[in-house]
């Protein structure tokens, strides 16, 4: 009798000690992994986006090709598509997008601050900059597989970095690109000048004026820049490659919601050139009978509605800015003033680096 009235106490400690504990994370009832994840999904940027009917998207604004806003306040470029692109999929309307110019030092900080919800800004990705001890930031994929450059007065006599011995480079800070050249100089011995600036303005201007015998950047932005230059024969790119730079869109850390929106449209836009999908096909497309592209278009299945979008979220962006290879074509490849060959952003089917995930 003493050893059952012994196991009956034992049992209602245990239950008593289990009451007062805290329940399990991610638990039904009210477990603190459980209760984060509700909260974050009521607050994700997506639903605070949708709610104010428009998309606030960080550009660089004044680089030909990539985002450039004209006289009449007209934006346009392969990042400002990215921007329209989004906008697509959230409203059905690529034009229900505010943007905002950013300099090189104020863009992170303007995400992290909710001050705009996207870059689509000629942005490197980097540990730093994606680690949560760093910027905190997420990087969808990239739209832009770039190197770092120089350009240089034709008649400067300068052909590689060795020649800016002694010499002074414009630089933007804040930037890869000041990293960048500080590393390869040192690695070839070079002592030379850095004349930094805090914008691309600025640091054109005073290249365009003299003051500094080579100016590095992205060789997209460079070739772009040169366009806009008094007479630009009298400019060159030198033949050099200092780094990496894939340049994609960039959204706030910690809120899958959003980030996955952002990323599975830019993906779709290469998808789209991989099923040969084009703004003037899309709607042929809609009676396609291959599955994959059905499911794509929204036809069948719901990967729309699992993103929070429409289920043909992907027709819309389509229709509004085309495939990924048409947005390339149209600012910056063989149909525009750039003229710049496709390179490593050709589709993974061409020789290139352009690679969606399956749509499935």
């Amino acid at each position: 009798m003493r050893k059952w009235r012994f196991l009956l106490a034992a049992s209602l400690s245990i239950a008593a000690l289990a009451a007062c504990s805290p329940a399990p994370s991610g638990s039904a009832d009210g477990g603190a992994e459980g209760t984060t994840t509700a909260s974050s999904a009521a607050t994700s940027r997506l639903d605070t986006i949708l709610s104010r009917g428009t998309l606030i998207c960080g550009v660089e604004g004044s680089i030909p090709g990539f985002s450039f806003v004209d006289s009449t306040g007209e934006y346009s470029g392969l990042d400002v598509d990215v921007c329209r692109a989004v906008s697509a999929a959230l409203f059905g309307d690529p034009d229900q997008v505010e943007y905002r110019n950013l300099d090189s030092t104020e863009r992170f900080t303007a995400v992290v601050g909710g001050e705009v919800d996207m870059l689509s800004r000629n942005t490197t990705w980097t540990t730093s900059r994606d680690a949560v001890g760093g910027n905190g930031l997420e990087f969808a994929p990239t739209t832009f597989f770039d190197g770092q450059g120089m350009m240089v007065r034709t008649d400067s006599g300068i052909t590689d970095l060795s020649g800016f011995e002694g010499r002074s480079v414009c630089v933007e800070t804040g930037t890869t690109t000041e990293l960048n050249l500080a590393d390869r100089m040192r690695e070839l011995g070079v002592q030379y000048n850095e004349v930094k600036f805090q914008d691309s303005d600025a640091t054109y201007a005073a290249y365009a004026e003299g003051r500094c015998e080579g100016v590095t950047s992205d060789r997209s932005q460079l070739a772009a820049r040169r366009t806009t230059l008094p007479n630009p024969d009298e400019h060159v790119l030198l033949d050099v490659v200092m780094s990496k730079e894939p340049l994609g869109p960039v959204t706030i850390n910690n809120d899958s919601k959003w980030y996955d929106v952002v990323k599975w449209v830019t993906y779709g836009l290469i998808q789209a050139e991989e099923f040969g999908i084009t703004q003037d096909s899309v709607q042929e497309q809609l009676s396609s009978e291959n599955p994959e592209i059905r499911r794509f278009l929204g036809v069948e299945g719901d990967l729309g509605t699992q993103l929070g979008l429409p289920n043909d979220y992907m027709v819309k962006v389509i229709e509004s800015v085309g495939n990924y290879g048409e947005i390339f074509d149209r600012n910056v490849g063989e149909a525009s003033e750039l003229g710049l060959d496709r390179g490593q952003n050709q589709l993974w089917t061409e020789g290139g680096l352009m690679y969606s995930p399956p749509f499935r």
